[in-house]
């Protein structure tokens, strides 16, 4: 049997099955998004909910797989080399799955560096941004009496869903044909601004058709119905 009792994330987060891959995750987008990948591949795997609403990811045992104390992360038994590895940071995460199995990425060389530069459009513009402004509209910020972070926000919100919508007007996926690890990173953004943080109207959702035709063939794939909920609350 697979031993990974050398990781100290594994006593408070025991493998039940540590032949599989495990995820330390809670369904956020960036939670959800690996979740999402595991489904599509078909990869065996075992979620753990990290609950950040109890601040379990500041925790020592968490903290020892990702000291920046942030979900998701993954311990892979059978990592490079047959050799375990732990992994955190999502598209990392993401690029890892892909690589792994040779699927949710193009073989083509330069079409596999035009999917990570969308991964990181997404790390570095996507979710910062979006974040931000459901900090500003639904969250505590609200009580802001000064609305120009919330206007600064949703103006590169907008921005941001209009370097999507010019993207996706010519083809199916962020990788025209192909559905892609950069479809996963971006589309639970997505959703969480339009659904969740409720800014559709913020933002000028309904003039974005591209985008919003494309979020909802990333929701139609029984893939993501299944990740979107894992792991589980209890």
């Amino acid at each position: 049997m697979t031993d990974l009792s050398s990781f100290a994330i594994t006593a408070r987060w025991p493998a039940k099955e540590p032949e599989k891959l495990q995820l330390y995750s809670f369904a956020t987008p960036n939670g959800v998004k690996v979740a999402i990948a595991l489904e599509e591949l078909g990869l065996p795997y075992e979620a753990h909910l990290v609950d950040i609403t109890k601040n379990e990811t500041w925790t020592e045992p968490f903290l020892s797989l990702n000291p920046n104390g942030k979900i998701p992360a993954i311990l892979d038994p059978d990592g490079p080399g047959g050799k375990p590895l732990a992994l955190f940071e999502s598209g990392a995460i993401l690029v890892y799955l892909a690589e792994k199995t040779g699927k949710l990425m193009p073989a083509d060389p330069a079409r596999r560096y035009e999917t990570i530069q969308w991964v990181f459009f997404q790390m570095a513009a996507i979710g910062p941004m979006f974040g931000q402004l459901g900090f500003f509209h639904k969250f505590a910020g609200r009580e802001i009496e000064d609305k120009r972070p919330l206007e600064r926000y949703a103006g590169e919100s907008k921005r941001l869903l209009g370097v999507l919508e010019g993207r996706l007007s010519g083809g199916k996926w962020m990788m025209g044909e192909d559905y892609t690890i950069a479809d996963i990173a971006i589309f639970p953004w997505v959703r969480t601004l339009r659904d969740f943080y409720e800014a559709g109207d913020l933002v000028g959702y309904d003039g974005f058709p591209a985008v919003a035709a494309w979020l909802d063939r990333c929701l139609a794939r029984p893939a993501s119905a299944k990740g979107l909920v894992i792991p589980a609350r209890g």
